[in-house]
């Protein structure tokens, strides 16, 4: 897949003195790990993974982006409590609030934009900007690690992994998002 990517739609930045936009970032790959607080695959993988990503590149090569993408317990996930989680979990990285649906929908605008399954997602940008993998689930380190190297290296895309398979509801440290 090599497509231009939608922006991502926040409405909210922690660790970031400005908002972030993709644009922006070009001539670095980027890495937007899509992830809840409340979901254990994200809590227990994702996260950690992309906290080690952020330490084996140099930021002038790779940027590290979580985008905070509630679509369920949304009662729960607010950003008073997302502003803690990053606080105690040590989260450097700047992670952004994806928008929510301006009609009320329980799916966030970046979310819809990239018809991303459920959470933990990860997409992938080459230097140039486009969207070279998107993954559902969790993409082992060494797999994604080459594949981040390669884009580094040379803007080829390298594949990370398989897209996880699931059903509706969480299963393998994957939760999936409610479709409609």
């Amino acid at each position: 897949m090599t497509t231009k990517p939608p922006p991502l739609t926040t409405s909210r930045w922690f660790n970031s003195k400005a908002p972030l936009d993709l644009p922006a970032l070009a001539g670095r790959v980027v890495a937007v790990y899509a992830f809840q607080m409340l979901c254990p695959g994200c809590v227990a993988n994702a996260l950690p993974q992309a906290q080690r990503l952020r330490e084996a590149f140099p930021e002038s090569d790779l940027a590290v982006i979580g985008l905070h993408t509630v679509f369920e317990h949304h009662e729960a996930n607010t950003p008073a409590a997302l502003e803690a989680f990053l606080h105690e979990y040590r989260i450097k990285f700047p992670v952004g609030i994806d928008a929510p649906d301006p009609n009320g929908g329980p799916i966030p605008q970046t979310m819809r934009g990239y018809a991303l399954q459920g959470t933990p997602s990860l997409l992938l940008f080459d230097r140039q900007g486009r969207l070279v993998h998107k993954l559902f689930g969790h993409p082992p380190d060494l797999t994604l690690g080459a594949a981040v190297q390669a884009l580094v290296q040379s803007g080829a895309a390298a594949s990370p992994g398989a897209q996880a398979e699931v059903e509706d509801g969480c299963a393998d440290g994957v939760c999936a998002a409610p479709v409609g």
